[in-house]
């Protein structure tokens, strides 16, 4: 789950470039189904600042995208895609009783890049009807994208190393990761309910069984005893 409606690539860039934050070039706009797989090279005359400053200046949307699946279930003043980021980043931080061999770092910054491909493409969600291979692809493109824009180097490698590791849940780090985006969803559900006194079973019910370590399992079910 996460932000509004998704936007096709090319209006969703052709917006940001309109930021007038984004001064030292425009946005490559080819992020189509044409676009060819690599991304375009940041220019070597940029400033390492100035690409910092365009990353971060598209980040922003991930602040002012609203999770898609509370807006639909009608939930007033419902968090963002860099709200539901940042308390699974605290997640990763405060466990105690992550398994053994866990690089908790990694999974701090797992936590805070996961969705960041969202502040292009918007939260697509099952009810988007978009096939999860679309979803995946056009995912990839706008992380390259980003990648590009941050200047390339081992940051912007770093970033699509992680997001890759968590897509592909292929280390102990990314299940704990995944674990904790559901548990983090299932206690802001829980949330909800108390204050706006709404019923949010379905979204319990869509992480039912699906906790693949300890940590996760142990923290769902302490988030279930408390809604009882």
């Amino acid at each position: 789950m996460g932000g509004s409606r998704a936007l096709p690539l090319s209006s969703l860039l052709a917006a940001a470039t309109k930021s007038p934050l984004l001064h030292h070039r425009p946005l490559p706009l080819r992020l189509a189904a044409s676009m060819s797989s690599s991304s375009p090279s940041p220019s070597p005359s940029a400033p390492a600042s100035a690409s910092a400053i365009d990353f971060l200046t598209l980040c922003y949307r991930l602040k002012t995208t609203k999770r898609a699946g509370w807006v639909r279930r009608g939930v007033q003043g419902p968090e963002s895609v860099a709200d539901h980021m940042y308390r699974m980043g605290v997640m990763a931080l405060v466990a105690a009783d992550l398994p053994s061999g866990v690089n908790r770092d990694r999974c701090v910054k797992m936590a805070i890049v996961h969705d960041i491909a969202e502040a292009i493409v918007g939260d697509i969600t099952p009810s988007d009807g978009v096939p999860k291979e679309e979803k995946s692809r056009r995912e990839q493109e706008a992380l390259d994208h980003m990648c590009s824009l941050l200047g390339g180097g081992p940051r912007a490698e770093e970033i699509r190393e992680l997001w890759m590791e968590y897509e592909q849940n292929a280390t102990l780090e990314a299940k704990v990761v995944k674990d904790f985006d559901k548990v983090e969803m299932i206690l802001q559900a829980l949330e909800y309910e108390k204050e706006q006194g709404l019923d949010l079973e379905e979204f319990f019910q869509s992480t039912a069984g699906k906790f693949q370590t300890d940590v996760g399992k142990a923290w769902a079910a302490e988030v279930a005893s408390r809604r009882k």
